[in-house]
């Protein structure tokens, strides 16, 4: 019985490179947006810390009373 002869090999799967690069972004956009938040909160602690009494807007709503 003849054996095949061996072919061109398969190429290596990326699916761990592929699942690298998400959790890479992932970790990026969560860095990104506990930047802001805390400089949000930074500002706003910098303000009240300052004796300032107008540091957060008041939303005043629609007008509507209950």
């Amino acid at each position: 019985m003849p054996e095949k002869a061996p072919g061109p090999p398969e190429p290596a799967s990326r699916r761990g490179a592929v699942l690298g690069l998400l959790v890479a972004l992932a970790l990026i956009v969560v860095g990104l947006i506990l930047v802001k938040v805390l400089g949000n909160s930074a500002r706003l602690q910098d303000c009240v810390m300052s004796g300032r009494t107008n540091c957060a807007p008041i939303d005043p709503g629609n007008g509507e009373s209950r």
